[in-house]
């Protein structure tokens, strides 16, 4: 009886939170006590490389880039997790860069339990999906896809290091191998070993593997739900053509375009300088890993103290830009800075609308796109201004520090651990925003129901520029 009234009494409790909130408020809630769980199973000795002690704020720091699936530490994971803390981070991985509503409706799917309209509705927010329908077969098939990859890729890696001579015991091949493929899909770039992916610096095959890994996690779950539909499509022979979403489209756009740019712009910069002493082949293969991995993953091949002011800043930019919208990574989201450049474009061209690919971007999502844009860009200015007068680093330092916490991209030039307390907290709100998002954030504080004004003012031009 007593059991059955503490469920009732939850029961109730649940609906009250559900009445008062909004899908937001409950999300960033699940996010906000992921953190806390995540700081408990820090601090259990199972996890725990013996006699190793970490301050309370490192550790929150911790917790919070492992949820945001940064990859920023305060100190070395080598040292204080053991295995099975690594294996316990692998998991967090997923929960933070796949998202908490992900995990529980596959798991919902495969006990085949109901799944309410109010979830649906956080899964909805969760995956900053923009309608209801199909969200659950999206959840299933890219959650079964992305698993299979990493499964296939782990697998692929263990062998190839073992064969190459990398690690020269099976199980750490193993044990290598799977972290390597999680940590590339769910975009982490936690570094582990203390050398990063450095050591495979000059292998071919290693770097482009986890270039294409990173691609999968940053791309978008929605593109490859296209991907699937495209296969399946394909695998049919149906006369009728298939057509991917407006969303894909542009992600994939802006993807490349983004890629190739910062390809050409890295090397263009180091070809004299960091990468004078490589051939013309692997200036541009490093080049294009820069392109990649600056936009979520955060792994890296060289010491970023060796590369150029003017690199680091091309860096942060687009660590700044970050991956597409519902997908593992942080930053701005490539659509928003797509459309920012296509309304710029119509403006110059004296366009009213926005067109591309035969369709007309909504004002609502331009609008979205510069609130988001503007909003950004003044909290990463407002950060750096913070940080130069609270801590004693380079300006270039701290840029990419701060670019690199709202990216949730985890590059660093070292200075992550001599941050004063203050610094370590305005880098974990960043860490923290970056996961949530720069609009969810906004509307944060936004309360559950809105009223209309019912009216509008009259209209008046005043001088621009």
């Amino acid at each position: 009886m007593k059991f059955d009234r503490r469920v009732s009494f939850l029961k109730k409790s649940w609906q009250k939170i559900n009445n008062r909130f909004s899908s937001i408020q409950i999300i960033v809630f699940y996010y906000l006590a992921m953190t806390v769980l995540s700081l408990i199973l820090f601090s259990l000795p199972i996890f725990r490389e013996p006699g190793s002690h970490v301050p309370f704020l490192d550790m929150l720091f911790m917790a919070i880039s492992t949820i945001s699936v940064t990859g920023l530490t305060t100190f070395d994971i080598n040292s204080v997790f053991n295995d099975a803390g690594v294996l316990m981070l692998e998991v967090l991985f997923h929960i933070g860069g796949l998202g908490i509503m992900m995990i529980t409706t596959f798991f919902f799917i495969v006990s085949k339990r109901r799944i309410t309209l109010k979830q649906r509705q956080l899964i909805m927010t969760d995956m900053n999906q923009p309608r209801l329908s199909g969200i659950v077969n999206l959840i299933r098939i890219t959650f079964t896809m992305l698993l299979a990859i990493e499964v296939l890729f782990g697998t692929i890696f263990s062998i190839y290091f073992y064969l190459s001579g990398y690690y020269h015991k099976i199980s750490q091949a193993i044990f290598f191998g799977f972290y390597q493929a999680i940590s590339a899909v769910t975009n982490s770039g936690f570094d582990v070993t203390g050398e990063s992916i450095i050591p495979f610096s000059h292998d071919v095959f290693f770097i482009v593997t986890i270039m294409v890994l990173i691609f999968i996690g940053g791309i978008g779950f929605p593109v490859l739900m296209d991907f699937h539909g495209w296969i399946y499509h394909k695998k049919s022979k149906s006369r009728l053509p298939f057509r991917f979403s407006l969303f894909s489209k542009i992600a994939l756009l802006a993807f490349f375009v983004l890629f190739i740019g910062g390809t050409v712009a890295i090397w263009l910069l180091e070809k004299d300088h960091n990468f004078s002493n490589m051939n013309l082949f692997d200036q541009w293969l490093n080049s294009s890993f820069y392109s990649m991995t600056t936009r979520n993953a955060g792994l890296q091949i060289h010491d970023l103290n060796l590369f150029q002011n003017t690199t680091l800043i091309i860096f942060s930019l687009l660590m700044f830009i970050g991956c597409s919208p519902s997908s593992v990574g942080g930053g701005i989201r490539t659509t928003t800075i797509a459309i920012i450049g296509l309304y710029l474009y119509s403006f110059l061209k004296n366009e009213n609308d926005i067109n591309i690919f035969g369709r007309k971007i909504a004002q609502e999502d331009v609008r979205k796109s510069v609130v988001v844009f503007m909003l950004s860009a003044g909290m990463c200015l407002f950060s750096i201004l913070f940080l130069t007068a609270t801590e004693d680093h380079s300006l270039i330092s701290i840029i990419v520090e701060v670019t690199s916490a709202f990216g949730t991209t985890g590059l660093s030039l070292g200075i992550t651990d001599d941050l004063s307390n203050t610094g370590k907290t305005m880098i974990a709100i960043l860490m923290f925003i970056g996961r949530v998002g720069m609009l969810y954030t906004l509307m944060l504080f936004v309360p559950k129901e809105t009223q209309d004004l019912g009216y509008e003012f009259p209209e008046e031009k005043i001088i621009i520029g």
